[in-house]
């Protein structure tokens, strides 16, 4: 039987609109860059009108326990995953993320280096960066001068002591010291493991046999718990990233050492009260400039359970381009652009007029190296972290032990102790240390 014209036409509209999206699910981070990302979705999904994005937007510590089971157990609840440097290597390896197509108009060579081959796997691109980061000190000018210091731009561990301590006025609301101390590898540990370098530590010797007994831990946990009780803000085991960063645009931090990307949200007048007081120095050392300063990118990649590759690699061209970069700097202005990725970023003049910070955050991403970060040599790779698999469940069980001797339910070497022995424990049933 033949249909009337109008009914085959009114079908054929029907059957294209049953299927007329890709719903293109991203899990992300509950960050800054990440924030301003989605606001600008309705622009990609103008031009791919056949593609819907949906956002599952968590916190740090969550979402990478979320994405860390759905890839390990090819769930496939998520087509575009936030993952980072450390993650990206490893699950290239394991075959659990599809390889990032980079055509002519990507300008993959416009890659920061040390990015670009920290998310390489054989050759190939298995994540884009979104944005990358070292470590660096900021902190308010104004209150230097004010008691007539003066913060150097390479300054030491110690010198950072004398200054913390004279700028502390919890009278006036103003705290000497933020640092992280919500337990996590990637939230304390990540500092903490940038100070235990400097003091000439290492998470493992060349046998595997964790080093968290050893004196450069001890002097560098000591000084770390002793400044932040002495200076630090009220509850200071509960902070991370996103409570510093509210705590120092409030202006209640003297000092703040943490990720170079915060730079552009506390010099933002639109973010920070205190954007014009703001002044930048790179992270403290102590025995060695080794492993100081971390490095670190959250990264889009796609899980090889994602049934919307295509679509996924689309929004991943799009969202890591200097086309997306130019499109924050055009809507949010230059300030907000993500950095620590592409060299343009840094040769724009536009990005220099604004980005007062940009000279000390590149100098502490160019001293970062992955591959050379302690005194002592190590059998691994990363800065602030160990890259092995076991390290996330590691860094989890010290970075809680950590943030227990900050909040003064354990000592400083009760705290060592029990990390080292769950350590200890986890590598050899690892296989990677033998007594």
């Amino acid at each position: 039987m033949t249909l009337p014209r109008a009914i085959t036409l009114g079908l054929s509209l029907l059957a294209g609109s049953a299927t007329w999206a890709a719903d293109l699910v991203i899990a992300t981070v509950n960050n800054g860059h990440m924030i301003e990302m989605q606001k600008h979705t309705k622009v990609f999904e103008q031009a791919n009108p056949d593609i819907k994005v949906k956002w599952v937007t968590l916190e740090e510590g969550v979402l990478r326990q979320r994405v860390t089971t759905d890839i390990a157990t090819r769930g496939g609840q998520f087509d575009v995953m936030t993952i980072g440097l450390y993650e990206a290597p490893i699950w290239a390896r394991k075959g659990w993320l599809k390889p990032i197509a980079t055509p002519a108009s990507y300008a993959v060579d416009d890659l920061l280096p040390s990015i670009r081959n920290g998310l390489s796997h054989e050759g190939k691109l298995y994540a884009a960066p979104f944005y990358g980061e070292s470590s660096m000190t900021m902190y308010r000018a104004d209150l230097v001068k004010e008691k007539g210091l003066t913060m150097p731009p390479n300054p030491t561990w110690a010198q950072m002591s004398d200054i913390v301590a004279k700028l502390h006025d919890p009278a006036r609301g103003v705290y000497g010291l933020c640092l992280r101390g919500k337990p996590g590898w990637g939230d304390n540990m990540a500092l903490l493991t940038t100070m235990v370098n400097t003091h000439g530590g290492q998470w493992f010797d060349m046998a595997w046999k964790p080093q968290l007994d050893t004196k450069p831990w001890r002097d560098a946990i000591g000084l770390y718990v002793d400044l932040m009780k002495k200076y630090g803000p009220p509850g200071a085991s509960s902070n991370s990233f996103n409570e510093n960063l509210a705590l120092f645009n409030e202006g209640r931090c003297g000092v703040w050492i943490d990720a170079t990307i915060a730079a552009s949200f506390v010099s933002d007048p639109k973010q920070s009260k205190v954007a014009d007081k703001v002044a930048f120095a790179q992270a403290p050392t102590a025995v060695t400039p080794k492993g100081a300063n971390w490095l670190w990118s959250w990264n889009l990649a796609i899980p090889a359970s994602s049934k919307q590759a295509e679509a996924a690699q689309k929004f991943i061209t799009w969202a890591t381009s200097t086309e997306y970069v130019n499109l924050v700097a055009k809507e949010a202005g230059w300030h907000a652009v993500p950095t620590g990725t592409r060299k343009s970023t840094y040769e724009n003049p536009e990005f220099k007029k604004v980005a007062h910070f940009a000279v000390e955050e590149q100098r502490a991403m160019a001293t970062a190296n992955a591959n050379d970060s302690t005194l002592p040599k190590s059998p691994y790779t990363g800065v602030q972290y160990a890259a092995i698999p076991e390290f996330q469940a590691i860094g989890i069980a010290v970075g809680q032990q950590m943030s227990a001797a900050l909040a003064g339910k354990v000592t400083v070497d009760q705290a060592l102790k029990t990390a080292q022995a769950a350590a200890l424990r986890e590598m050899t049933k690892g296989g990677y240390y033998r007594k």
